[in-house]
């Protein structure tokens, strides 16, 4: 069994800094919810958290897998509930690839080894939310 850390100090208002061991992030509440708009929200950083611990295992398996891409981008929404305390219940990941000989059956591969067998956090947002995967190509 492994731990992962994280320190967050109160910084004033609504702002923090939250560090761990691969660096420091700011976060805070738009203006709107009492903040100064000065960091990033918690709850996009779950999207985050969700799109690079994905992108993590695509880098790789492209690499392992020599799929010829020059580059990809994923694009993750998630849908809050109307309740008081709001929680997701839907996200929507777009992996999007970019390059002038994309095998997709080889990509569609690499995306559903990240998103069903390798992502951590993929695991974990799926014991209380749908998670939909959607697959783009863009040749050039």
């Amino acid at each position: 069994m492994s731990t992962t850390t994280s320190h967050t100090k109160w910084l004033g208002g609504l702002a923090f800094e939250s560090t761990n061991p691969g660096g420091t992030v700011r976060i805070d509440a738009s203006v709107e919810q009492g903040g100064t708009d000065s960091g990033l929200r918690p709850k996009a950083m779950m999207l985050n958290s969700l799109a690079g611990c994905s992108a993590m295992d695509i880098a790789n398996l492209v690499g392992k897998m020599r799929a010829e891409i020059d580059t990809f981008t994923i694009d993750a929404e998630g849908d809050l509930t109307d309740a008081e305390v709001q929680t997701f219940h839907t996200f929507r990941v777009t992996y999007n690839f970019y390059g002038a000989n994309l095998d997709e059956a080889k990509l569609e591969k690499i995306v559903h080894m990240s998103t069903d067998k390798y992502c951590g956090v993929m695991e974990m947002f799926r014991s209380f939310a749908k998670i939909e995967i959607f697959i783009k190509y863009f040749p050039s």
